[in-house]
Parts: structure tokens; C-alpha cells; sequence
């Protein structure tokens, strides 16, 4: 199959240290900690956008899902960030428009972040796979969120790899693959905050939620479902908060706000939700 340059992107979310520890002696936020309500708010597949001009690259796609599902390949990528494994590092590229590339971003731990130089994570792993199967060289730069689904629909990338989640008003700029993971939104607290612990189910959280007014605050990360968990969203059929909104380039930065006592919750995606206030925590 002849392919013009083929570019992937995945969401950037990029970890930055450096906004989790702060400057000089230890502030407010350093003696807090927070925690991840465990009741999914949401039932979500996450997939792969392709150019919607490039059908043969859609089966192409979802020849590699279904092989690296049954073959073993995505559990073993997997437990390297929910098992035992160790995360295997993944190297970018120079960007070279001669050549035929699979582009990439980072971060959206545990799908994607930086560790040093090295970027790693499930969709990373994933990126340099396919990337070897279509005989490509992997390039990996860091995008915003917001611009993924638009960069394919625009014909400057050709594959969005960005643990994006498989919703109808996207399909205006890709044709999404077959799923290859199950995802859902969870609420982060401080841990000192009890109000949830008895909670069970999304219509209990819900129903907590939405008593809030406008005189508290709920963090997200740009353009992904928490946005549209929070402010309303009719494909989702979610009817949306009264709280004040704010969105965050990426899950960490809102997650450390919340600890500097900011805003007062944070939605995001359940596995990155896990990671960052694990590694928050730890540094606390």
C-alpha cells in the first residue's frame, strides 16, 4: 500500500515536574494529598483517528488492533504500566518530510509521558509498533489536545494516537478504528475530604456534584471528556455542572492546583487519574 507521509499524534499533556515541586521551602500544598473517588462517571472506548481520505490506512489500523489484541502484544504493553512490567522507553526520530514517518506527542500518563529525554507509555509502545509494521520511522512532538482531531481532519497528520475517546462530533475530522481500550472519567479529591467515600455509583457522585454552586470550582484537562462531563455536552447527554469551570493543559497541572487550593475537584480520565496522584502524592 503507497501511503503519503504517515503522521500520528497523540494528545499532549506533557508531565512537568517542575510545576509539581514549586520553588524554595515548602508551601501549603505540600503537606496535602489527594485521592481518586473510585466510581466510574463515564463508559468510554478509546480508538485511533485516521485521515478519513485514507481508507486502505483504516483497515490498515485496524489489521494492528485486532492482531495486537490477540496476539498478547497490548497486555504485555499494558502490565508494564499496570502490572509488574517496566515501561520500555521509546525514541523519536528527526522529522524528515522526505520520508514516509509516524508522528507522535506525548503525555497523558500513563499513555503517554516523558521520563528525561525518553517518552514513554501505553500509547507510545503502541505508535512504535505500528510504526514498525508499516516499515516507518517513528517521529514523536508534542501537541495540545485540542488540536489532534483537527491536525488529521486537515491532512497534516494521518493517525491521532491520543487515548481519545470515540465520540460523534470527532467524526467530523477522523474515521475512528476499532476501539482498543475501555476507559471512563473519575473525580480526584483532596484526601482529606470525605463527602464521597460512601458513594457507589456514578448517580451518587453525580448527585453530590451537582448540588455544587458557582462558588466552587472543578478542573479538567482540555478537550477531553472531563470538559465535557463539566460544562455540558449533548452527544454524551451530559447535562453539565454549576460549578465554575477550569481547563488545564494537562491533568497534573489541574491536579496540582487543587493541592494549592485553587479549585476544589478535578474529572479526568480513570488510568491517567491513578498516575497523577500516585506520582503527586509521592512528592508531597
Amino acid at each position: 500500500m503507497k501511503l503519503k507521509k504517515l503522521v500520528a499524534i497523540t494528545l499532549s499533556a506533557v508531565m512537568c515536574m517542575a510545576a509539581l515541586t514549586g520553588c524554595g521551602g515548602k508551601s501549603d500544598s505540600a503537606k496535602k494529598t489527594a485521592k481518586v473517588i473510585e466510581v466510574d462517571l463515564t463508559d468510554e472506548q478509546y480508538a485511533f483517528g485516521v485521515d478519513k481520505d485514507q481508507p486502505d490506512l483504516l483497515k490498515e489500523v485496524n489489521q494492528f488492533v485486532k492482531d495486537m489484541k490477540s496476539d498478547g502484544t497490548f497486555d504485555e504493553i499494558c502490565n508494564r504500566y499496570f502490572g509488574d512490567g517496566t515501561p520500555v522507553p521509546v525514541k523519536s526520530a528527526a522529522y524528515d518530510e522526505s520520508k514516509d514517518q509516524l508522528e507522535t506527542n506525548a503525555a497523558f500518563e500513563p499513555f503517554e509521558y516523558m521520563d528525561g529525554e525518553n517518552y514513554v507509555g501505553i500509547d507510545m509502545e503502541i505508535a512504535k509498533a505500528l510504526a514498525d509494521k508499516l516499515g516507518k520511522e517513528l517521529v514523536i512532538q508534542n501537541m495540545d489536545f485540542d488540536a489532534v482531531c483537527l491536525s488529521v481532519g486537515q491532512h497534516k497528520c494521518d493517525v491521532a494516537m491520543a487515548g481519545l475517546t470515540i465520540k460523534p462530533d470527532r467524526e467530523e475530522y477522523v474515521a475512528f478504528s476499532d476501539p482498543y481500550y475501555s476507559a471512563s472519567q473519575k473525580l480526584i479529591t483532596l484526601s482529606t475530604d470525605t463527602e464521597f467515600d460512601a458513594c457507589k455509583t456514578a448517580d451518587d457522585v453525580n448527585k453530590i456534584l451537582e448540588a455544587k454552586g458557582s462558588d466552587l470550582k472543578i478542573g479538567f484537562q482540555n478537550g477531553t471528556t472531563g470538559q465535557f462531563y463539566c460544562e455540558g455536552d449533548d452527544d454524551w447527554g451530559f447535562p453539565g455542572l454549576k460549578m465554575e469551570s477550569k481547563g488545564y493543559k494537562n491533568g497534573s497541572l489541574a491536579v496540582q492546583d487543587l493541592l494549592n487550593g485553587n479549585i476544589n475537584y478535578v474529572i479526568i480520565d480513570s488510568a491517567p487519574a491513578e498516575s497523577i496522584t500516585s506520582s503527586i502524592n509521592k512528592m508531597q
